[in-house]
């Protein structure tokens, strides 16, 4: 028998069927197409998530303002996540360290004397199957955005818990409510971004309700997949992933743009006329 490799699929040819097509084995490199289209679709994310690291949260929110269409009487918010901070691995607005920018997964906590809601149905892909710990299900590669209820005074996140994603490899965490466990959580280094701290732990009166589910951040709905963009000087925005790629395209022509005017304002031009003569209508 004579064996020809193509692209690591192994072809038999059967020397007395000279006619005959190759008939196909898989030998153990075949790579599936289903793993193929996943490491496409990742490469692709990855790429345009580099890209978005060019430009700053207040680019993005820019872009978000032209292209999200809200219902009339609706306040813009440009996918803007207000009053958050920075705790890890330094506290406070800076920057010095990097923009953290990921797909989001979602995390939502509710009254620890409340039931488990519907949206944790079914158990085993929203919900907490017996004998397992929230923390347990962080997706590499994500940002964690977890919602606290409003007015409670625990934290929702502590030093264990930032220990665990780090090792299972999330990108970064954001608390629409507490955290604690300072040291701890600047010691694992990991990206946390919270609305505040506690001394308290999350069983005073928080606990667990559901995972990848939509989550509301201070009025801004925040669902599985949307990209989180983290800018340690700027502050952090959600990007809808059905937006993603318009945003993408849009953000370079608005900085163009903007940058034409602060060129024209710091040569004397009133801003007036600087927008007048560089801001086309998008």
């Amino acid at each position: 028998m004579n064996f020809v490799s193509r692209k690591r699929v192994i072809f038999e040819i059967l020397p007395s069927h000279p006619t005959r097509r190759p008939r196909l084995i898989f030998s153990p490199f075949h790579v599936p197409s289903s793993q193929v289209q996943r490491r496409t679709m990742s490469n692709s994310i990855d790429q345009k998530l580099a890209e978005l690291q060019k430009y700053s949260a207040c680019d993005v929110s820019d872009a978000l303002l032209k292209l999200q269409k809200l219902p009339a009487g609706t306040a813009a918010r440009a996918g803007h996540l207000a009053d958050f901070t920075p705790f890890s691995p330094s506290i406070g607005r800076n920057a010095t360290q990097p923009k953290i920018i990921a797909p989001a997964s979602t995390f939502k906590f509710i009254p620890k004397d409340d039931r488990i809601p519907p949206s944790a149905e079914p158990v085993d892909s929203h919900g907490f199957p017996a004998g397992t710990h929230w923390v347990d299900f962080a997706k590499p590669g994500t940002i964690a955005v977890l919602e606290q209820p409003a007015n409670q005074h625990c934290a929702v996140l502590g030093g264990i818990m930032a220990v665990r994603m780090k090792v299972l490899g999330v990108r970064g965490v954001l608390v629409n409510g507490r955290v604690r466990d300072l040291e701890e959580i600047n010691e694992c280094k990991l990206p946390v971004w919270a609305k505040g701290t506690s001394t308290v732990g999350s069983g005073a009166e928080a606990k667990p309700g559901a995972r990848d589910v939509p989550v509301d951040v201070g009025g801004v709905t925040v669902s599985p997949g949307d990209i989180i963009f983290c800018d340690p000087l700027e502050g952090v925005v959600a990007i809808p992933q059905e937006l993603l790629d318009q945003v993408l395209e849009l953000m370079p022509r608005l900085v163009a743009m903007d940058d034409k005017v602060k060129v024209a304002v710091s040569q004397g031009m009133s801003v007036f006329d600087a927008f007048k003569q560089f801001r086309a209508k998008v």
